[in-house]
């Protein structure tokens, strides 16, 4: 498949030398009402989705995939810090514009997006929503986007993951490389 959903465990398996089952489901809403079920013991995803589960003890939160620990479900750590050094898989969502588009204008366009994402009732929306930002510039998004591809790629290859993501990336790639 080769979604994000899919990528964080892969990279768990193998950083870790294990091998959790890969189940594919369509959206994370069925897959909470599985793990509320106990149909499945384990499903890795996004602590907004389930951090109100964990907050009533209705799931039991093992570790964040993130490099820190959030806020959206406090006191839980990292995967890192329990004992996997140097994991870290989360997702990103970002802005883009079509290759062409002109310098200025993107640079514009990041300009007024970060001051948006900046006020305090924004940030608080995302918050509410299971989001934290992370605003940063269109190179720091092409660092990230190139560094990922670098360090998943062989997780991805090794796996069998389809090329799905990786067209997707490739695309998002040309947009200022």
């Amino acid at each position: 498949m080769g979604a994000a959903s899919h990528l964080g465990p892969e990279l768990f398996n193998a950083m870790a030398g294990v091998n959790i089952v890969h189940v594919l489901y369509k959206g994370s809403g069925a897959t909470i009402i599985d793990l509320l079920g106990g149909q499945v013991q384990i499903s890795f995803t996004s602590a907004g989705s389930v951090a109100q589960h964990v907050r009533t003890g209705r799931l039991s939160g093992l570790a964040i995939t993130s490099a820190q620990p959030t806020q959206l479900v406090p006191g839980l750590p990292t995967v890192a810090a329990s004992g996997l050094p140097g994991y870290e898989a989360v997702s990103v969502t970002a802005l883009l514009a079509a290759p062409k588009t002109p310098l200025m204008l993107a640079d514009r366009l990041n300009a007024e997006t970060r001051k948006v994402l900046k006020r305090a009732d924004i940030r608080e929306k995302f918050f509410n929503a299971g989001v934290e930002i992370s605003a940063g510039t269109p190179d720091q998004l092409s660092a990230a986007i190139k560094s990922e591809m670098a360090r998943l790629g062989k997780v991805i290859r090794d796996a069998g993951i389809r090329a799905v993501l990786g067209q997707v990336i490739a695309r998002v790639c040309r947009l200022r490389v």
